[in-house]
C-alpha cells in the first residue's frame, strides 16, 4: 500500500540556485511567484556553489534578482565535499524556516545536496528542467540529475524527450509536468536589450563575421591532450575567421598549468562575460563552439548553429529540431564541420515547443492547482519499479 503524508499548506517556498546556469532559471519562477503572494511566501538561497564574488553579484544584477535571503558560501571542493557542505549547511536553512516546498534547477552538485536535504526532512520537492539524460555516468551532471528525479514530486520538464527518459525510469505520469525550458524565458526577457550592446565594439568584431567558443568541462579541460587537440582546432579555424573565446577560471588555469596561453593573437581569449555580452555575442556569431548544455539550447532559439565539443548531449531535441551538431573532441573533426558552416552549411532549425516566455507562468500555475489552493495535499511515496534483473 502506497504510504502517503499530509502536509500543512506551504507558504515558505525555498529555491535554489548555487552555479551560473541556475540563476537564469530562477529568475522567471522567483519573479512570477511573487505575483501569487497569497498562496506562496518565495525564499531565495544561494549556496555559493559558483564561489566568485564579483562575477555572482553582477549576474544577479543583470537578471535583476533580489540580493538572496540566504548566503551559503560553500565555495570550491571536491564534488563529495562540496556537496556534502551544501547539505550541511542547507540542513540549517530547513529546520530553520520549515519550507512547505524546495524547488531545484538544473544538475549541478546545489542541485542533488539540496533536494537529498529536502527529501529526508520530509519536504516536496519540485526538479526544475527533470528528465535530461546525456546517459553517460561518468558525467557529474548525469549523475545529479537521476538521483535528482528519482526523490523529487514535481518534475518540471522541458520536451518530450525527458518526458519518455521519465517515464521509461518508472516515474508516474501524474508527477511529470511538460512546461517548457525556463532558461528560453529569461532569453526572451532580456533579448531586446543585445542590440544596444557595446560589447562588438570592444572586441573590435563585426556582426556575423566571427565564431564565439566556451569551454569548461573537466572532460574537455582536464586532460592535456583533449584540451591541446580543441585549442589547436580552435586556432586552425581563426586562421578562416576571427574567432572570440571567453575562457572559463577553470580552462584558464589549465590552459597555464599545460603552457597553451600563449595563442594567436586574432584568437581573443577574454575573462568570462555577463550575462547580456554573451547573449549578444551568441545571436550574432557566425556559429558557436561550446561544449555547454544551456548554449545549446539558446543556439537553437536564435537559430545560430552550434557545434558541441562531446560526445554525447542530454538534449538531443537541439540535434533533432534545432541547430546543433555533436563533434567530439578531435580537431580534424571540429575543423571539418566548422569549415562546412563557413561554406555555407549548417541548419537553422526551429525553436522547441514550449521555449517561451510564459514557462514560469505554467510552472507556478501547477503548483498553485496542486500545492497553493488546499489547505493540505498528499505527497506519496513514490513506487518505483526496480530497473534490470
Amino acid at each position: 500500500m502506497t504510504k502517503c503524508k499530509s502536509l500543512k499548506k506551504p507558504k515558505r517556498v525555498i529555491l535554489v540556485a548555487g552555479a551560473r546556469p541556475n540563476f537564469m532559471k530562477v529568475a522567471p519562477i522567483l519573479e512570477e511567484m511573487k505575483k501569487s503572494a497569497d498562496h506562496f511566501q518565495p525564499f531565495f538561497v544561494h549556496t555559493g556553489q559558483h564561489y566568485d564574488d564579483e562575477m555572482s553579484k553582477a549576474i544577479l544584477q543583470e537578471l535583476r534578482l533580489p540580493e538572496p535571503d540566504v548566503y551559503l558560501g560553500v565555495g570550491s571542493a571536491s564534488h563529495a565535499v562540496q556537496t556534502a557542505r551544501i547539505m550541511m549547511a542547507f540542513e540549517e536553512v530547513v529546520t530553520e524556516e520549515k519550507p512547505g516546498l524546495v524547488i531545484v534547477v538544473g544538475d549541478v552538485n546545489s542541485t542533488l545536496a539540496c533536494a537529498l536535504v529536502a527529501s529526508k526532512a520530509g519536504v516536496p520537492i519540485a526538479h526544475v528542467e527533470a528528465g535530461l539524460r546525456s546517459f553517460d555516468r561518468t558525467m557529474p551532471e548525469e549523475i545529479n540529475r537521476v538521483l535528482t528525479d528519482r526523490i523529487s514530486d514535481f518534475l518540471f520538464t522541458t520536451c518530450e524527450d525527458a518526458n519518455r527518459n521519465l517515464r521509461r525510469e518508472g516515474i508516474p505520469e501524474e508527477h511529470i509536468y511538460f512546461v517548457g525550458n525556463v532558461m528560453i524565458e529569461s532569453l526572451r526577457r532580456f533579448e531586446p536589450m543585445l542590440e544596444s550592446s557595446s560589447v562588438f565594439d570592444a572586441l573590435g568584431l563585426r556582426r556575423g563575421e566571427y565564431v564565439l567558443a566556451t569551454l569548461h568541462r573537466p572532460s574537455n579541460v582536464d586532460d592535456r591532450e583533449t584540451l591541446e587537440a580543441i585549442l589547436n582546432a580552435f586556432q586552425r579555424i581563426q586562421q578562416e575567421i576571427p574567432l572570440v573565446f571567453p575562457a572559463h577560471p577553470r580552462t584558464q588555469k589549465r590552459m597555464k598549468e599545460f603552457g597553451f596561453q600563449n595563442l594567436n593573437s586574432r584568437l581573443r581569449v577574454t575573462e568570462p562575460m555577463g550575462y547580456i555580452e554573451f547573449l549578444a555575442l551568441e545571436k550574432h556569431a557566425r556559429f558557436v563552439l561550446t561544449d555547454s548544455g544551456g548554449i545549446q539550447e539558446e543556439t537553437t532559439v536564435f537559430g545560430i548553429p552550434c557545434l558541441t565539443i562531446r560526445e554525447n548531449t542530454e538534449r538531443p531535441i537541439t540535434i533533432r529540431e534545432g541547430t546543433n551538431v555533436l563533434v567530439g573532441t578531435r580537431e580534424s573533426r571540429i575543423v571539418q564541420e566548422s569549415l562546412k558552416i563557413l561554406n555555407g552549411g549548417g541548419t537553422r532549425g526551429k525553436v522547441p515547443q514550449f521555449w517561451d516566455d510564459k514557462v514560469s507562468e505554467r510552472i507556478v500555475g501547477v503548483l498553485r492547482k496542486k500545492v497553493g489552493n488546499q489547505s493540505k495535499f498528499q505527497i506519496c511515496n513514490l513506487k518505483i519499479p526496480a530497473q534490470g534483473g
